[in-house]
């Protein structure tokens, strides 16, 4: 957390950069949290956030979004059930429409969150880990770490039994590679889908 500094008096402002909780960076550009509230808003801000990806069905908080608004970042609504019995082909496509938003650089830098940072943002972070090659024992370390106390085995079960071959459909719609312009400046270049697949290496 940081402290507000009032330039013309040389005091700090008692105000805080308070994150939302559960808040973590997953990878460079990347962040998981809770869902963020108004006090939560400052330390968004200093992220320069162009995206947010919504995991759960609600509508999103008319204070939230005018935030969004006036900060000129783009909502991504998916909304998948919190409930334990949530279907596993519901679950399945949703992540996967998730998925194809996540690794897309155009959105970055961007927020993951559903209500409370573990389940179902834990669903979306294992099923990324996978794309990457991350071991499984890894991966579930990773989801027990933020669901604490609450860990659920049917999310667990989903993240182990998701399609690795659904993922590479998934890579293969959105093909793309980088080209390096400038000092860590990148651009994305589509390509034909009948040409050779390159293999991910970053995100």
């Amino acid at each position: 957390m940081g402290r507000i500094l009032d330039i013309e008096s040389g005091d700090e402002d008692e105000a805080v950069l308070v994150p939302p909780s559960n808040f973590s960076m997953v990878e460079e550009a990347i962040f998981r949290s809770s869902f963020p509230q108004p006090s939560n808003f400052p330390f968004l801000q200093t992220l320069n956030l162009r995206s947010i990806i919504y995991l759960c069905p609600e509508p999103y908080p008319h204070e939230n979004l005018e935030f969004l608004q006036s900060n000129n970042i783009r909502l991504f609504q998916f909304g998948i059930e919190g409930k334990k019995e949530n279907s596993s082909p519901v679950r399945t496509h949703s992540i996967m429409e998730a998925l194809k938003v996540l690794i897309d650089v155009r959105n970055h830098p961007v927020l993951i969150h559903c209500k409370q940072g573990k389940h179902r943002t834990g669903c979306l972070v294992g099923c990324l880990r996978k794309l990457q090659n991350w071991c499984l024992s890894s991966v579930f370390e990773e989801y027990q770490r933020f669901a604490g106390a609450k860990s659920r085995i049917m999310d667990l079960t989903f993240i182990e039994t998701f399609d690795i071959l659904i993922l590479r459909q998934c890579l293969y719609s959105i093909i793309y590679q980088y080209q390096g312009y400038g000092s860590k400046k990148r651009r994305l270049l589509y390509k034909d889908e009948s040409l050779q697949k390159p293999g991910l290496t970053s995100f």
